[in-house]
């Protein structure tokens, strides 16, 4: 299931498959309120769905349900089940026709006003083409951190580190918190220490030289070692001194386009777990080592850390098709990229950075190949369960930024976007006022740079 914003598809809610119900475009969030607004267009009629929440408590229900009554709308179709974030809350899910639109609007308005409960609501989609809503500010990445597609599918129900990381996430989900410890098994600290000396044995000679320049200043300020494994919120706080990106952590994998968005705001999202032991050179989903082994030392050089961020807010606001397109640009380049350096091809993709055998692998000539070009490396398709037919090497990681960013040109969307690293929010440029305020910020950095300049000379 590919879920839009929010997690609206109620399948994910419910672990059910809604049949008929259909993923479509969402427009800009009303920041006041809360409710989950989505507009199936498959039918003639239209059909709108809602998802809110009540407190568990007497009568709340048929207090909601009255407002839709006086209004005259008709519901068709109505499910709860027992909220997954508050154990004192319940969680529904309508529809209603589009005919009931204006009604629904004052329906949306009493329910804020008139029952408390946990609430969020992304509006309708009012023309076709609209621009799916995306996070405008830092903060808004608190709204789907707990969003999980899956989790380590090898780690057991009641895995200790799975269970400790989800312990973790209902204190940690909101910005600015500090990232709980985890007390990792002295088995799970076994497997770290095998893949951390196996791994290590390869990165002088397969690794590319901004990896192997940042690996011993994670292991002197970070406490990178063969018998420990780091905390999330001690490399968080050395990344956020070097670039700027910082770690959140997660229960498991996000979807694309919430993924993506995280990378706008230089956020990246982690796991915490640890991959099985019985399997200790194989995961086949993000753990511990591979975010630690091969995303994190990258994320502390800048030239990566902008591209990575390059391919984040082209995300924002893309079509779904253009979200699978920048999805797999991602998967080749910072999961399993290649690079060139002087007259020899090394690997700067996690993946390939946290698999001794891909490793070894990627480099050899068993593999095809190519070179990175985004228009013709979104459309690659790839297996996830085992080691790669085909690479793409990219020339440099600024080539490859400036790649990103003509690839970013041709999603259709009616605006260009900028992050504002001083407010950590996102800047929409469709306005002459936004592009003047942007024109100043240049032409005061261009100011900076000629100074600079003349007093070097």
């Amino acid at each position: 299931v590919i879920l839009s914003y929010f997690g609206v598809v109620w399948s994910y809610y419910s672990g059910e498959n809604t049949e008929g119900h259909n993923v479509v475009n969402l427009v800009s969030l009303q920041r006041s309120g809360s409710m989950y607004l989505e507009e199936e267009t498959s039918n003639k009629a239209g059909v709108v769905s809602c998802f809110f929440c009540l407190k568990e408590e007497v009568g709340a229900l048929a207090k909601a349900l009255r407002l839709f009554e006086e209004k005259g709308i008709n519901l068709k179709h109505i499910e709860s089940r027992p909220s997954r974030m508050n154990s004192q809350e319940f969680e529904f899910f309508i529809s209603v026709d589009t005919s009931c639109s204006k009604a629904l609007d004052e329906v949306i308005a009493g329910l804020r006003t008139e029952i408390s409960g946990h609430v969020h609501e992304l509006s309708r989609n009012k023309q076709k083409d609209t621009v799916p809503w995306f996070p405008n500010h830092i903060q808004d990445l608190d709204r789907f951190a707990n969003q999980i597609l899956s989790y380590g599918s090898e780690l057991d129900a009641d895995h200790p580190v799975r269970m400790s990381v989800l312990v973790c996430l209902q204190y940690s989900s909101l910005r600015g918190q500090v990232i709980p410890k985890v007390e990792y098994t002295a088995e799970e600290k076994a497997t770290w220490s095998t893949v951390f000396r196996e791994l290590k044995t390869l990165y002088p000679t397969h690794a590319c030289r901004e990896h192997n320049r940042v690996f011993p200043l994670l292991e002197k300020y970070c406490g990178y070692r063969q018998d420990n494994i780091p905390q999330l919120e001690d490399v968080s706080c050395y990344l956020q001194s070097c670039t700027g990106f910082r770690l959140r952590p997660v229960a498991g994998l996000l979807s694309s386009r919430d993924f993506l968005a995280g990378l706008a705001f230089r956020v990246f999202h982690s796991t915490q777990y640890i991959r099985h032991s019985s399997k200790p050179m194989y995961t086949p989903e993000p753990d511990i080592c591979h975010e630690l082994l091969g995303h994190v030392p990258l994320f502390a050089d800048p030239t990566f850390a902008q591209f990575s961020q390059e391919i984040g807010l082209a995300s924002l606001g893309a079509p779904d098709e253009y979200i699978e397109r920048l999805a797999t640009v991602y998967w080749f380049t910072v999961e399993f990229g290649l690079c060139k350096q002087g007259s020899e091809v090394k690997a700067y993709g996690a993946g390939l950075l946290s698999s001794f055998g891909e490793l070894q692998y990627c480099l050899t000539d068993k593999p095809k190949i190519q070179p990175f070009d985004p228009l013709k490396t979104s459309l690659q398709k790839y297996p996830v369960t085992e080691f790669q037919p085909i690479y793409f090497v990219a020339e440099s990681f600024d080539d490859a930024k400036e790649r990103v960013r003509k690839f970013a040109d041709t999603i259709p969307r009616p605006f260009s976007v900028r992050y504002n690293a001083y407010t950590q929010s996102i800047e929409v440029l469709n306005n002459t006022q936004q592009l003047r305020n942007l024109a100043d910020s240049i032409s005061g950095e261009i100011g900076i740079l000629c100074n600079a300049l003349r007093k070097m000379e």
